[in-house]
């Protein structure tokens, strides 16, 4: 064991609250000597608190670790003179159970000190009382223990004549102090557990709310009626894409799609029946335009637009033909029609390589203008692949 400081009486600061005298003594001069600087350590801490206000977080966490490092060293020299002496076992035990708790308790009660109302004062009461019973009750019995053992006792003896104490004055101001420092204890440990639960509470509530800000993101992005993406979500998938096959120079295609003669259907068989042909139509279509990168979408009314990633104009016409085929093999009657008697659909296709912001535009003009070209020609047909299937023949 080093001998730190000199164990003597020194003179307080006026903001200190820790006072160094003979009663703290143990009569061993290397355990007084750290037992003196502990104490200059904890009216640091204390300063650092209360007082040191033009101290940084940084600074004030640094004396808080010297603290805790110098009691480590302090406890296991202590340790280390029990056992090379031969103290009883269950007074060694007693000794290393209090030096752990002091350090966890420390710790955390610096940790939670946001928390609590007066950080302060709660941890330089838990440091008064443990002072009280570490330095005045175990380590002068330890004091005690170790004469004794030195002057020819057995340890068990030594250990058994601390149950009689000398001054039973003394003993029961320790058992007082010892019964405050439980009860600081007892409370940090509560403090703790009803920070773990509300850190845990507040985890909780915050997956929640990110939840339900998900879901609340996915439905501003879907159609209420067709469960499928809104327009809204389109253009913004549409832009975002623009952007992404510019830079690669890939083509980007588009399919329009409109329900023939959707209005007469309602007007036949009553809006129910056309929300419900609406939903059978989306549904169909989902089956063709089904690779991830792609993305069907409500565009208006009884419009629907396919966004095709990474696909050309034969490939947009291959798409709105088998969509044309899907709708039309439904078998949904449709007796106010004068395309079939069945519902179907006209398409329009287009593809471009983008160049810039302004294709997005363009890309939608050019696959409206191929929707009505399939209406203009009969409907119940894709619009916008005459050139496509020319490349191909």
């Amino acid at each position: 064991m080093a001998n730190d400081a000199p164990a003597t009486p020194s003179v307080a600061a006026p903001d200190d609250v820790f006072t160094w005298d003979e009663s703290l003594l143990t009569g061993i001069e290397v355990v007084d000597a750290q037992h003196h600087r502990l104490v200059d350590l904890f009216n640091a801490l204390n300063r650092a608190m209360f007082h040191g206000r033009a101290l940084g977080v940084h600074e004030q966490q640094a004396i808080l670790e010297d603290l805790i490092a110098y009691a480590r060293r302090h406890f296991d020299d202590e340790e280390r003179l029990m056992e090379e002496v031969g103290v009883d076992a269950r007074h060694r035990e007693l000794h290393r159970r209090l030096h752990q708790e002091f350090v966890d308790q420390v710790r955390s009660m610096w940790d939670a000190r946001g928390h609590l109302r007066q950080p302060g004062d709660t941890l330089m009461g838990f440091l008064t009382s443990w002072l009280g019973l570490h330095i005045m009750g175990v380590d002068q019995a330890m004091a005690r223990q170790i004469a004794r053992i030195r002057a020819g006792a057995d340890p068990a003896e030594a250990w058994a004549r601390e149950e009689d104490p000398i001054d039973r004055r003394v003993a029961n101001l320790l058992r007082m102090v010892g019964q405050l420092y439980h009860v600081l204890a007892q409370q940090n440990q509560d403090l703790l557990e009803a920070n773990a639960r509300l850190e845990q509470r507040v985890r909780e509530r915050t997956a929640a709310l990110e939840a339900a800000n998900r879901r609340l993101e996915a439905f501003s992005r879907i159609d209420g009626l067709l469960g499928i993406a809104n327009r809204g979500y389109f253009e913004q998938r549409l832009r975002e894409e623009v952007a992404r096959h510019a830079r690669q120079q890939r083509p980007l295609a588009l399919v329009m799609v409109d329900v023939d003669h959707f209005k007469r259907y309602n007007d036949r068989y009553g809006h129910q029946a056309g929300d419900a042909c609406l939903r059978a139509v989306a549904r169909a279509l989902q089956g063709v335009v089904r690779r991830e990168p792609d993305l069907l979408a409500r565009y208006g009314g009884e419009e629907l637009v396919a966004l095709l990633s990474d696909t050309d104009l034969a490939g947009a016409c291959v798409v709105a033909q088998r969509a044309v085929a899907a709708v039309r093999a439904l078998g949904l009657r449709h007796e106010a029609s004068d395309t079939a008697p069945v519902v179907t659909i006209s398409a329009g296709a287009a593809a471009r390589v983008p160049q810039g912001a302004d294709d997005a535009a363009r890309l939608v003009q050019q696959a409206d203008a191929a929707l009505y070209e399939a209406k203009r020609a009969g409907r119940n047909r894709a619009g916008g692949c005459e050139a496509a299937a020319a490349a191909g023949a």
